[in-house]
């Protein structure tokens, strides 16, 4: 399409927003975008539906098709109605549960979400103010709804929101209903079609009495209350970094025992601008740079973090020299699970039915420690969505210990379905009393931890490659190593792909070629080498990015040489991204 036909298209599209369906407020935004000599805004806003995908909507907010707003929210809940009434027209009252963060708009939306719900005869539980994403995967359990939305784009710039689509389990939705529903919110073609007018008495404001029963069920999760107690006053450094982490995590640290636990006040602050931070991710180290900066002042044993919408979580630990490091997303789970198995161990709960789960991209570090204890260790696709479905699949079969990605999310409770930083941060310090009765800290207990299970390292590596000329490229590339794969890597020969776009895994030694276990396919290529590395790459499927993930491994013959093992690892990993031709 040329340039001058683009206009048209989208000019043709946003004349049909100027009509009377839609609120004077759009009509102006719209107007404005018209009339303006550059029509790079309206082109961007008009040139594409927003699509409604596996994980619901994503978007920068704004008037037209491609943007986050009431109609492309309303066509996504009204799509959304229509399919639960047709799965649960037996039922004599369906139900959902909705929560919302606290970004530009989330309250509005998720008030309009509930109300079109309502409008379509559904009962709606509707959070009194902003909320963790996992909360709302508790209500939807707890309250025996058939689905429920979050509002929220986690961690993402403050000009985006998005709208998160559960399933009765409470868990993000996968095949068939994922599927389906994207169908039925296809099919919403008009504004017409959307029913706005809300029934009010359909819609229960929720709140306290919630998180009263969720704090509860956290705090059942304790495996060792008398190390909190015993260390009660541990200096915890927690910081929600804007988000709705203030709405639960201070009262369920209290809860556990932990009655020293500090402020960053500046973070507190609930703000869709996220004024401190660039970014709002724990992941990062500029978003954890105030925590850490307040752990200094007060002497802190460890800084504790979760995202806006506090489904992920950061951590920061003291270092033999006492200077403050970053845990990345893989020690948290690797350290969670290690954590939650010894104690399984040590008060003899271990029957024989317990399993785990991680992504294929987490460290197999995390397989070493649970098979060690005999404990079943599933791998799945990235995402807490597979994750759940492996709990699903296991319900009535196996006991569930614990989950998690590299992505810092962890999950260790199955009355939620998806990623916890409630739960998970309250472990964490949990975990930190109980390593201090042994006469540790953290970063001692994962060095402890890497010498009796062997020591890996890895990184992630994103190469952002925007627009059409970039998702072609992205498509050339996984075709490459497809087609060439590298014979091998930092030295060492690769001795098998794992292909998930066919679930084919060929042994390059032996030439056979067997089946991968999983639901579907995926496209995610994998590459394992004699030396124990894996390397694997994916393109992401909401970013015009392509993600690689690398985990190396080295021989620690002591603890002593930690340090020096993991400059010589990270060294490893620059090899093997020069080898891909990424660095």
């Amino acid at each position: 399409m040329s340039n001058d036909e683009l206009l048209r298209t989208v000019t043709e599209r946003a004349q049909n927003w100027l009509t009377p369906q839609y609120d004077e407020e759009t009509r102006e935004e719209v107007k404005k975008m018209l009339d303006a000599e550059d029509k790079t805004e309206l082109i961007e806003s008009f040139y594409k539906d927003l699509e409604f995908g596996t994980g619901g909507l994503r978007g920068i907010m704004g008037a037209g098709t491609n943007r986050m707003n009431r109609y492309t929210v309303g066509a996504a809940t009204q799509g959304l109605a229509n399919y639960l009434k047709d799965c649960f027209k037996d039922l004599p009252q369906i139900a959902v549960a909705v929560g919302h963060d606290v970004r530009h708009n989330s309250r509005k939306f998720a008030e309009l979400t509930a109300d079109i719900f309502s409008a379509n005869g559904i009962k709606v539980y509707l959070f009194d103010g902003p909320c963790p994403t996992p909360e709302v995967s508790y209500a939807i359990r707890k309250l025996g709804c058939q689905s429920g939305v979050m509002v929220t784009a986690s961690h993402n710039p403050k000009e985006y929101n998005g709208y998160k689509a559960y399933w009765s389990d409470g868990a993000q939705m996968i095949a068939p209903h994922d599927v389906k529903t994207i169908e039925y919110v296809n099919a919403i073609t008009s504004v017409d079609q959307i029913k706005f007018t809300p029934a009010k008495e359909l819609i229960q404001i929720v709140g306290k009495d919630i998180d009263e029963m969720y704090l509860d069920d956290i705090h059942s999760l304790s495996l060792d209350p008398e190390a909190d107690k015993r260390h009660s006053d541990m200096k915890i450094v927690y910081t929600p970094i804007h988000g709705t982490g203030t709405r639960l995590m201070f009262d369920s640290l209290k809860r556990w025992g932990f009655e020293n636990v500090i402020h960053v006040p500046e973070q507190d602050v609930q703000s869709g601008d996220f004024p401190t931070v660039v970014s709002p991710n724990p992941e990062n180290p500029e978003a954890m740079a105030m925590g850490v900066a307040k752990a200094k002042e007060v002497g802190a044993s460890i800084v504790l973090a979760s995202d806006p919408d506090a489904d992920r979580i950061g951590l920061v630990v003291r270092d033999k020299q006492g200077e403050y490091q970053l845990v990345n997303g893989n020690q948290l789970v690797m350290l969670l699970l290690y954590y939650i198995i010894t104690q399984n161990v040590e008060k003899k709960l271990l029957n024989g039915n317990e399993y785990c789960v991680k992504t294929i991209v987490t460290t197999e570090t995390v397989k070493r420690i649970a098979d060690a204890n005999g404990i079943k260790c599933f791998d799945c696709y990235t995402g807490f969505k597979w994750i759940a479905d492996v709990m699903r699949n296991m319900e009535t079969t196996g006991r569930y210990i614990g989950g998690g990605e590299e992505s810092y999310g962890f999950l260790a409770e199955t009355f939620v379905r998806d990623k916890d930083s409630i739960s998970a941060n309250s472990l964490i310090a949990e975990a930190a009393a109980w390593a201090a009765d042994k006469g540790m800290n953290l970063y001692e207990l994962l060095v402890d931890i890497y010498a009796t299970y062997g020591f890996s390292r890895e990184r992630g590596v994103s190469v952002v490659r925007p627009g059409k000329s970039g998702a072609e490229e992205i498509v050339a590339m996984m075709k490459n190593f497809r087609e060439n794969p590298p014979k091998e890597l930092a030295g060492s020969p690769v001795t098998a792909i794992k292909d998930y776009s066919d679930l084919n895994c060929r042994n390059l030694k032996t030439g056979e070629v067997t089946k991968l276990d999983f639901p579907t396919t995926s496209n995610v290529l994998q590459f394992f080498t004699e030396a124990g590395d894996k390397v694997s790459i994916r393109p992401s499927g909401t970013e015009p990015k392509i993600k690689f993930y690398v985990e190396v491994r080295e021989d620690m013959k002591s603890k002593d040489e930690y340090e020096a093992i993991v400059k010589k690892a990270e060294e490893h990993i620059d090899q093997v991204l020069r080898d891909l031709n990424v660095m």
